[in-house]
């Protein structure tokens, strides 16, 4: 069972060269920001991006939100230079694109070592390719140096010419391989996005589907679709309710001795108990971030 280690429901994409959207940030309720360097950004604006990006990552003004910084692909002519700047900026992780392979992350890590990057920022790599999929395993042994997994379902359906529907059938092996990798290796794993503004039904869907399949969160695009994710992705009343009960109920059946802990006449085993200790935990831990988030 992975670790808690804080809430990562909603992770909004923020493009870095938007001035307004990186203050407007401040404000909105997402338990982590990506500020973009890639996507998001023309060529013309990249180097001025980078620069709002450390600048914003720096600035210690998203109080408790987990901010990370993607850069562009590492073969790309901003890449290495964007590791360089992040290394040095104060940003919780920075985003890998189109990785391809474990040498991929070494690169990475190198370029952080070398421009001193802190020990405790984490690489996360966006699993949007083909191979990425077949060779998640390999990419998930630096588990020293990585944070977790994105999923990248956009590129990913793009490079596997299939569509990309609301339900994301065409990909749903290649999302539960992401997570099966990720949890085999104590890795967070965060869903793809969900490109359709006007499809709030879809997005729904896709949260809860997300969530089915084990997803810590989900990775965003616009604000207001960060409500819905954190209510979706957050336990609900009647799940913290259950959780307490069967813990509850072990602790009782250990202080009187017995052998099996029965809960609303089901048997509950070590493994269900674990399972609701982990809820507890997660819904303390978002009561606490969600009263507390400056």
């Amino acid at each position: 069972m992975s670790e808690v280690v804080r809430p990562r429901r909603s992770l909004l994409y923020m493009p870095a060269s938007n001035d307004r959207a990186l203050e407007k940030a401040r404000n909105l309720p997402a338990d982590g920001l990506i500020f973009d360097l890639e996507d998001a950004v023309t060529p013309a604006s990249k180097v001025d991006a980078r620069n709002a990006a450390v600048d914003a990552a720096s600035s210690g003004n998203y109080g408790k939100r987990e901010i990370f910084i993607r850069v562009n692909s590492l073969d790309t002519a901003w890449g290495m230079a964007d590791m360089a700047a992040v290394s040095r900026s104060n940003a919780d992780g920075v985003i890998i694109p189109k990785i391809r392979g474990p040498e991929d992350v070494t690169a990475a890590l190198v370029a952080m070592e070398s421009s001193g990057a802190p020990r405790n920022m984490r690489i996360w790599c966006m699993i949007e390719t083909p191979m990425a999929i077949l060779r998640a395993a390999e990419i998930a042994e630096n588990v020293d140096c990585l944070g977790g997994f994105f999923a990248g379902t956009a590129d990913l359906a793009k490079d596997l010419q299939s569509d990309h529907p609301a339900d994301r059938a065409p990909m749903v092996y290649a999302l539960q391989k992401i997570v099966l990798t990720a949890r085999a290796f104590g890795l967070a794993v965060i869903d793809g996005v969900h490109v359709d503004l006007d499809d709030q039904l879809g997005f729904e869907n896709s949260c809860r589907q997300g969530r089915a399949m084990g997803f810590d969160g989900k990775t965003l695009i616009h604000p207001k679709q960060i409500d819905l994710a954190n209510h979706i992705f957050s336990p609900s009343e009647k799940e913290i309710s259950q959780a307490k009960g069967v813990v509850s109920a072990s602790e009782e059946a250990k202080a009187r001795g017995d052998g099996v802990t029965v809960y609303e006449g089901r048997l509950v085993e070590q493994l269900h108990v674990e399972m609701a200790k982990r809820i507890v935990v997660e819904a303390e831990m978002i009561a606490g971030f969600d009263s507390d988030r400056g």
